[in-house]
């Protein structure tokens, strides 16, 4: 029997693609989708919803809700989700919240609304407390964070995503290795409960275990994640701070509105500031000179946190906490600070 899989195989695409043409989905190119048609016909597939209703029915969807819908971070890693669950045979329902979002709230109504059989939250709070699984309903999992802050029990919940402690003080620790002592950190916040307090923590126990002491003035608390934040905070920084050698910033795209900023003011990336991030995306390939920064395995990610649903879902499987390591991409954008030699 031929299936969505041998489809995808024969035209060279994913799974999702495949699925997102036999949808009619406004989101892929006209030749991919001839690619694909043709492929159904020279394969004779044809979509059996009728029998994938025999084993999943009609409702066996799972929800992915997005908070910060406009984060590029989170695409591949919804491919990922979207092309497990097909091979699953589920539906994915995606609902896409703004960053202030009450994304739990949001979990619940969609269950109801959907029938969903799970849920997986695609960014979120790190503070839910016993009654948020009583509110979804249903088997969920934290794709990208987990409830460090929360006292949810952590056997009614899974959770996939990075140490984010750890790979910040890996980061900032590239920095120190490279001779930099002067180090500004780029943050929304220090102290909000979220992955900006966990990085901010990374690079203090870095700089702390370097014997470096934290300059207050050297933490440039953002308020958000928006590249128009972190240009303005450099923009500030370089007109009162001429001796910071190099910044951490704790996402890609804060990273590269940095070097922005840094360029329009005569200092250059890496001659006269450093520069490394964490996230990995696309568009940090294309920057000039190309970001250093350590990637996060987005497809992974969105993998593994399907997969566990799933298994929850169909009784093979406890709630799991998963935690991933990222790669460091070595670019042009990390020497040695200016005056320094090669010890």
């Amino acid at each position: 029997m031929v299936t969505i899989r041998d489809v995808a195989q024969q035209c060279g695409v994913s799974v999702s693609t495949v699925s997102r043409v036999i949808n009619d989905h406004p989101d892929v190119s006209e030749r991919v989708r001839r690619r694909v048609h043709v492929a159904i016909n020279e394969l004779s597939y044809v979509p059996n919803k009728a029998a994938q209703d025999l084993v999943h029915p009609q409702g066996d969807s799972i929800g992915v809700v997005v908070r910060g819908a406009d984060n590029p971070f989170y695409v591949p890693i919804v491919r990922a989700i979207e092309e497990v669950c097909e091979l699953a045979g589920y539906t994915m329902v995606m609902c896409q919240l703004s960053d202030d979002a009450d994304e739990v709230g949001q979990a619940a109504a969609l269950v109801k609304s959907k029938r969903l059989k799970g849920v997986i939250l695609l960014g979120g709070h790190f503070d839910y407390d016993a009654s948020t699984g009583a509110v979804i309903g249903v088997p969920f999992a934290c794709c990208t964070f987990t409830n460090c802050f929360g006292s949810l029990d952590r056997g009614t919940y899974s959770s996939v995503s990075i140490d984010d402690v750890a790979e910040a003080e890996r980061a900032t620790q590239l920095l120190l290795d490279t001779g930099h002592r002067t180090i500004a950190l780029l943050t929304p916040a220090t102290d909000d409960q979220s992955i900006s307090e966990l990085r901010y923590k990374g690079f203090r126990s870095a700089l702390g275990k370097a014997k470096v002491p934290l300059d207050e003035g050297l933490v440039l608390e953002t308020g958000s994640f928006s590249m128009a934040s972190a240009y303005e905070a450099t923009a500030g920084l370089v007109g009162r701070r001429r001796d910071v050698t190099a910044i951490f910033a704790i996402s890609d795209a804060m990273a590269l509105a940095s070097m922005k900023a840094l360029a329009e003011a005569g200092r250059r990336v890496p001659e006269d500031v450093s520069l490394v991030a964490i996230d990995g995306l696309e568009v940090s390939l294309y920057s000039v000179p190309t970001l250093t920064t350590l990637v996060q395995p987005t497809q992974t990610m969105g993998e593994r946190a399907a997969q566990i649903l799933i298994d929850q879902i169909e009784g093979r499987g406890q709630a799991r906490h998963v935690r991933l390591p990222t790669d460091l991409r070595t670019g042009g954008t990390l020497v040695r600070p200016p005056g320094t030699s090669t010890p």
